[in-house]
């Protein structure tokens, strides 16, 4: 029997479809994510204070107050630093890489290399090539998009200047990164530079170490991860397509494990790079392929997503999320799962144990990201669609194998899809977009600020318990909400992103306006990747008071009232997320735990002292009602600070108050 059986599986899920596979699950002694953390406790406090070094072989050294320095005489704080750096590094590589493959399709589509794959968004197309300052006027869309596409590859291994996109931010903000000299270089340069630095004998200042660490996140968040989103739009289509070409609505959908289907073939795609999970969903359409899930006994395919590939292929077409990161062995323990295909990034190796008991497939198509028991299908991106096509097939094949399903019936409601783009389209339409009208509702005080809301789901904590509080307490403060990733994907499946959401929970301020522009008051803005969309969101908010000075609010992204948090984090991606957003003016909230607390110093510097030097900090607060006091709090500063300050009461959840929010999930 399952070692989670020991705790309830209410305590370890604010979900109940969680709460219900879960308990089939030790019914039937499958072992979980929960079980091996049970198996793991209790972690080791030296890696959890991140005072733990491995980076010769005279270790490993841990810092304790019978050993304050390491054999090579490494204080904490450089040990501390070391391993944030490494983290920030591994983040910043991982959404980067993702940019690059992207990059590498988007040229062969442009050359016509790539069937199944083209330019969709030409619009955004020559904004992107505008950037670049590359001539747009009467060129074809495809020799253009292939000059893109080099221009954007040769972003990541620039060795000298500036990356490109940095002209996106406010000049203030530019500024100050070049007077510290953090601008970053190419992305692949930056990393390599951390890896350097943390060398053992090479960098052992930690705050020296950190500019290199403010200069490869940045090289994410302005780089890689901007790049990634912005290819990805051209070539799948910008979310809500805010022009008059194209359709203006955003996909409505369900989330939870209840769009797994009794009597379809259910096809979860689950990782983060878009390139075949967007194949796959065009091949389940194939009316070939209907036809054989039909002789197979089955009623059709249904495509559900997992993770960032969910949020991908959601905010273009409306394709169902089976669940967030917690929830990739659930939904295989469901038994109506013919095949989980995966490529690459917060895939458990634990998959392959669960895939073991049931007829699912677990199918790993990067040569970067393969599984021992799984099968390997490599992803040909130059014969797309036909591999999409064949994994499809297999999956069929797979149909009549069941041996009983059992789906929990709860899903929720949500509209996705909120790109800058969207953004500005529904506040002021194809001619007149612009953010004046939400600066407008901030000054005026309808609109207390806005908070960024996203990241993982982290089995040390309740799954989606901190993270559905705290919206749920900054909507009833009149903030407005910006999700991605994992954090999106447990709103959505809370039903938060509903429009209705405004009228039932939101404050009096922020009600009117979502009643007035027909939004929800929690928007879902698209992948991990896409942060970058609210990067750019921020910038265009400090634009539009540099053009009106009556609609000003500062010069610059540390000058808002907004505030950022990643309540449930759990990867290395974060960490390099959450340092971009720091570097770029924003108070940054994680939850969990942060492991640099074994260096006293080098957690004064992230907490307090970059307020000062970057304009944005960390903070660590696990339990969501003081997260979204301190990041009220920091709301309610910038207002004073800006001259628009009401007095208002926080409104405070209490523990009646999430019980009844648990007793409506």
């Amino acid at each position: 029997m399952a070692k989670s059986e020991e705790k309830n599986s209410q305590d370890r899920s604010l979900d109940p479809a969680t709460q219900s596979s879960m308990a089939d699950a030790q019914d039937a002694g499958i072992e979980l994510v929960w079980d091996r953390l049970d198996a793991q406790s209790p972690q080791c406090r030296f890696g959890a204070e991140g005072i733990c070094c491995r980076a010769c072989a005279m270790g490993p050294c841990s810092i304790s107050a019978r050993s304050e320095r390491g054999v090579c005489g490494a204080t904490a704080d450089t040990i501390v630093a070391r391993n944030f750096l490494r983290m920030i590094a591994s983040g910043a590589a991982s959404h980067s890489d993702h940019g690059r493959e992207v990059a590498h399709t988007f040229i062969r589509a442009a050359r016509g290399e790539a069937p199944g794959y083209e330019i969709k968004d030409e619009q955004k197309l020559r904004q992107v090539a505008r950037l670049f300052d590359l001539e747009v006027e009467g060129r074809d869309k495809n020799e253009l998009a292939e000059e893109v596409g080099k221009a954007a590859l040769r972003e990541f291994g620039k060795q000298e200047g500036e990356l490109t996109l940095i002209k996106r931010a406010p000049e203030r903000r530019q500024r100050l990164w070049r007077e510290l000299g953090v601008v970053p270089r190419g992305v692949d340069r930056e990393v390599v530079e951390v890896m350097h630095r943390t060398h053992m004998g090479v960098d052992q200042d930690y705050q020296n170490m950190m500019l290199q660490g403010t200069r490869a996140a940045l090289a994410d968040g302005w780089g890689g991860s901007m790049l990634a989103t912005e290819l990805q739009d051209i070539m799948f289509g910008t979310p809500g397509q805010p022009w008059p070409e194209a359709e203006r609505d955003i996909p409505q959908m369900e989330a939870n494990l209840g769009v797994l289907s009794d009597n379809e073939v259910n096809i979860v795609v689950h990782g983060h790079e878009p390139l075949l999970s967007e194949m796959v969903v065009v091949a389940a359409r194939d009316p070939e392929l209907l036809e054989m899930a039909r002789q197979a006994g089955a009623e059709g395919i249904n495509i559900a997503g997992i993770c960032c590939t969910a949020n991908e292929i959601l905010i273009r077409h409306g394709v169902p999320v089976a669940g967030n990161f917690l929830q990739q062995e659930l939904a295989i323990s469901t038994g109506a799962v013919e095949m989980m295909v995966v490529d690459v990034q917060c895939i458990m190796q634990g998959l392959s144990r669960v895939a073991e008991d049931f007829h699912t497939q677990l199918v790993t198509t990067s040569e970067k990201a393969r599984i021992p028991g799984a099968q390997h299908s490599q992803f040909d991106e130059e014969d797309a669609l036909n591999s999409a096509k064949a994994l499809v097939k297999q999956a069929i094949d797979n149909f009549p194998k069941r041996r009983g399903v059992n789906i929990p019936a709860d899903r929720g409601e949500a509209v996705a899809g909120f790109s800058h783009e969207y953004i500005n389209y529904m506040l002021g339409g194809s001619f007149r977009g612009s953010y004046w009208p939400l600066n407008s509702n901030i000054i005026d005080g309808r609109i207390r600020g806005v908070a960024g809301v996203v990241g993982c789901n982290n089995p040390k904590v309740s799954h989606d318990a901190v993270h559905i509080p705290l919206v749920e307490e900054l909507i009833a403060n009149d903030v407005l909400v910006v999700q991605t990733g994992c954090s999106a994907i447990a709103s959505a499946k809370a039903g938060l992103m509903r429009p209705e959401t405004a009228l039932e929970k939101a404050g009096d301020g922020l009600r009117e306006v979502c009643e007035a522009v027909g939004i929800p008051p929690v928007l879902h803005a698209g992948s991990c990747v896409d942060n970058s969309r609210i990067l750019i969101a921020l910038s265009e908010m400090v634009r539009v008071g540099q053009d009106n000075s009556r609609l000003s609010l500062g010069d610059d992204i540390s000058d808002l009232p907004v505030a950022g948090a990643a309540p449930e984090w759990m990867s290395e991606k974060a960490i390099a997320i959450g340092q971009y957003f720091v570097a770029s003016g924003v108070f940054t909230v994680f939850g969990v735990g942060m492991p640099i607390l074994g260096g006293e110093e080098f957690t004064k510097l992230l907490f307090e002292d970059y307020a000062d030097q970057l304009g944005g900090s960390w903070a660590c607060e696990p339990d969501p009602s003081d997260m979204a006091a301190v990041m009220i709090d920091h709301i309610d500063a910038k207002r004073k600070s800006l001259g628009i300050e009401e007095a208002r009461e926080r409104t405070l959840f209490d523990m009646e108050m999430r019980r009844e929010l648990q007793e409506e999930g």
